[in-house]
């Protein structure tokens, strides 16, 4: 069964995100998880022990195409591992998050948190 949501334990954004997002300058994030496709790919393994390429093709209605491009990209960063083998006689690609795909994630997730509560802060 495919978990759907990733809840991270709640982290202090760093204090000197939120002077600047106060300050109107906006956060440089990630890029390579900042793009939609790349995200989902890291949250959806972030709450499941691996997922295959149909599955994550599915979980986030996205071509074949698409979805190798962007797994290719954050196996090349390093924040996700790819096992290629076979199930039978099907071929069968799954991924699993590596510690550093999680570590950007959580990075990537204070840094959101902590513009989101600069900006409320502002109201």
């Amino acid at each position: 069964m495919v978990k759907r949501a990733y809840k991270p334990e709640r982290l202090q954004p760093h204090k000197s995100l939120r002077r600047h997002a106060r300050a109107g300058a906006v956060p440089e994030f990630d890029r390579l998880i900042h793009e939609r496709i790349r995200l989902g790919i890291v949250s959806a393994l972030a709450v499941n022990d691996a997922l295959t390429f149909n599955e994550l093709r599915d979980l986030l209605a996205t071509t074949d195409g698409n979805l190798s491009v962007h797994a290719r990209k954050l196996e090349e960063a390093g924040y996700v591992s790819c096992t290629k083998g076979y199930q039978g006689r099907v071929p069968r690609t799954e991924y699993k998050i590596t510690a550093s795909g999680r570590r950007a994630l959580e990075r990537y997730l204070r840094e959101m948190e902590a513009l989101i509560e600069a900006m409320k802060l502002d109201d």
